[in-house]
């Protein structure tokens, strides 16, 4: 009987498997491709912290605070002719103005209730703003030195703060609503803490006024 030569099936050529490993590869790469644009698409959606862009609310709040926090509180002082008492310091441009009386004017010590000799220059305060703001958004900054803790320091700055408020509000004519308080305390000192005279500057309550929008 004859001999049958039979030899196995060769494989497929290594080209085949080249080509079906690349087209594999290339498939993922277009699946990852595609999820990471869904992230990127849901990060832009929900997230402004990993570009560093914010979107202001509908109300304008954001705007708003970035006006205050750009206030320059060491503008040179400007000459109001409203204000004749020389316990009344203002600095101020067209857009704001700063109205500075020292504590020891508006309280006695450690007090807040405002003396009988503040109410003729929280009088011209109020008539300045009147006249030049009228209708603007209003701060009180309460500052204290740094005798005594931390937090009462704190305390009776916004104590004193809220007294100038209610007095603004009862005899000044200006609406609660347009008023804020922000004690800052002894945290932003204007003078050396080390010096009778250095504190009595730190003792001070200042009230912003910005031009109605």
């Amino acid at each position: 009987m004859a001999e049958l030569d039979v030899q196995p099936k060769s494989g497929r050529p290594w080209w085949v498997w080249l080509l079906l490993a690349l087209l594999a590869l290339a498939l993922l790469f277009f699946l990852f491709r595609g999820c990471n644009r869904t992230d990127d698409a849901a990060d832009v959606n929900t997230s402004t912290e990993a570009t560093g862009v914010t979107t202001a609310p509908a109300d304008g709040t954001a705007t708003a605070d970035a006006e205050w926090d750009a206030l320059n509180f060491d503008l040179p002082a400007s000459a109001y002719e409203e204000i004749t008492d020389s316990d009344v310091e203002v600095r101020g441009n067209d857009d704001y103005a700063i109205y500075s009386v020292d504590e020891t004017i508006l309280f006695g010590l450690d007090q807040s209730a405002i003396q009988s000799q503040a109410t003729q220059k929280l009088q011209q305060i109020a008539t300045s703003m009147g006249q030049r703001f009228n209708g603007g958004q209003v701060r009180i900054y309460g500052y204290t030195d740094a005798q005594g803790s931390a937090s009462y320091n704190k305390e009776l700055a916004e104590q004193r703060a809220a007294a100038v408020q209610s007095w603004l509000v009862q005899n000044g004519n200006i609406t609660a609503d347009k008023i804020s308080l922000h004690p800052v305390g002894e945290a932003r000192p204007v003078a050396s803490n080390a010096t009778a005279a250095g504190r009595q500057q730190n003792r001070r309550v200042e009230i912003v006024v910005r031009r109605a929008q």
